[in-house]
């Protein structure tokens, strides 16, 4: 049994469009190493960081990753196994890889009760908590809103039976 710290930097990103670890970031691995009858059994855990924005409000977020993996590499190639053991030495990148990967949130958020921003204005809305706009006009009253200023006094007053399109039958009957 064997145990070392091993302290890498990202040689590319990983994760996703919105959050991973960016290439340069410090990777802190502490790893075990046991010799077994089938290969060589590494239990071991990552502590680094990833970075990306939040998705309602698209802050930079910062989340600390601490994860813990386990994987066997066998001696000789066998389809029951992932991975196998090279020339004396384990390939941990695609173990660590795989563990910060499926660790980071789908959808980081900046903070859990973060609102997002304004849709009609972009503003973000925990800056600015008593942010609002007047009411949008359905388009399909918009054409009466000039309407507004009209009175009776300034309207003609039409007569309703003069403005009835049987009107005219009704004089003929008389």
């Amino acid at each position: 049994m064997r145990e070392k710290s091993i302290d890498v930097t990202a040689a590319e990103d990983f994760g996703n469009a919105v959050i991973g670890v960016r290439t340069g970031t410090e990777i802190e691995i502490e790893a075990r190493l046991e010799s077994l009858h089938d290969g060589i059994l590494v239990s071991g855990s990552v502590d680094t960081e990833a970075t990306g924005e939040c998705v309602r409000c698209l802050i930079e977020v910062r989340i600390p990753v601490e994860v813990e993996f386990q994987e066997l590499f066998a001696y000789s190639f066998d389809e029951a196994f992932d991975y196998t053991v090279q020339d004396d030495h384990v390939d941990l990148e695609p173990v660590v890889r795989d563990a910060v990967v499926l660790s980071l949130p789908f959808q980081p958020v900046c903070q859990e009760d973060c609102l997002g921003l304004c849709p009609i204005c972009g503003v973000r809305l925990l800056d600015n908590p008593g942010h609002e706009h007047d009411a949008p006009v359905d388009p399909r009253w918009a054409a009466l809103a000039g309407l507004e200023g009209l009175t009776e006094a300034s309207t003609p007053h039409v007569d309703v039976a003069e403005a009835s399109p049987h009107a005219d039958a009704e004089e003929e009957k008389r």
